[in-house]
């Protein structure tokens, strides 16, 4: 049987291989874009396709979970520069008819030695995803939009793994990161929490807000283990003006 993981890995291997066909994957009638820097349609897919295949690209997939109607996946790019991703799209009748993603340039290893997509990979406790998605969402909502810093511990363990290349280990590392200020306000300001996905012991937030001053996108995904948040990975890119856009979908649209 096919599953909607096996349609993301097709359509996404089309930007190695520059096969038009893996866009056969999308729903043309449907299809929205919310890369704010892609256009419309699966016509739009061809030709980015295309386009990346003359930089003789590479596409791995470190992680891919599947949420009801969604697929999500945690890739590393080479696109002549090492990039990485997270990658989400909507489901329908086997076809995908929805797409939002989040890309940075791969940095690191981080001061404790970490690589951005090193770590635990196995999906367990599927049993535990409603609570694990509420958890992380409790999270984002009092300790990341709030700025309830005195609350990290309840929802972190000290002992926190990390994957941020900026960033070390430890909740106390992150919460000194979180409590950073640039001019009049915070470092990293969290403003929106747009979407939860989960599976098992892993739950990703895609967030707006800002850093260092400038409008952004946060995707986040935590490894829960025990009711606690134990491993973070995560992507931060700037929003692109709205001059510049080539669909009118906006990126955090769900």
């Amino acid at each position: 049987m096919t599953t909607q993981k096996d349609l993301l890995k097709k359509l996404l291997k089309g930007i190695e291989t520059g096969d038009a066909m893996a866009a056969s994957v999308v729903n043309e009638d449907k299809y929205i874009q919310h890369n704010p820097q892609t256009h419309e349609g699966g016509e739009g897919l061809a030709v980015l396709f295309a386009r990346l295949a003359k930089t003789s690209p590479k596409v791995r997939f470190v992680r891919v979970f599947e949420d009801g109607d969604f697929a999500f996946a945690h890739n590393e790019y080479d696109f002549a520069s090492l990039r990485v991703a997270f990658e989400v799209f909507r489901f329908e009748d086997g076809q995908a008819v929805e797409h939002w993603d989040n890309i940075q340039p791969m940095r690191g290893p981080n001061p404790s030695g970490h690589a951005m997509l090193g770590g635990t990979t196995e999906i367990t406790d599927p049993d535990k995803t409603e609570a694990n998605r509420a958890l992380a969402s409790d999270f984002v909502h009092t300790v990341l939009i709030g700025r309830n810093h005195d609350q990290i511990d309840r929802f972190v363990v000290p002992d926190l793994i990390q994957h941020n290349p900026e960033m070390s280990d430890g909740a106390e590392a992150l919460n000194t990161a979180l409590k950073a200020t640039h001019q009049d306000g915070p470092a990293l300001r969290y403003d929106h929490l747009h979407k939860v996905l989960a599976e098992g012991n892993f739950v990703l937030c895609i967030c707006e807000g800002h850093r260092m001053g400038v409008h952004s996108s946060f995707y986040d995904l935590y490894r829960i283990d025990h009711d606690k948040i134990v491993e973070h990975w995560d992507t931060i890119e700037a929003i692109p003006p709205r001059s510049v856009w080539k669909n009118d979908n906006g990126k955090f649209n769900f």
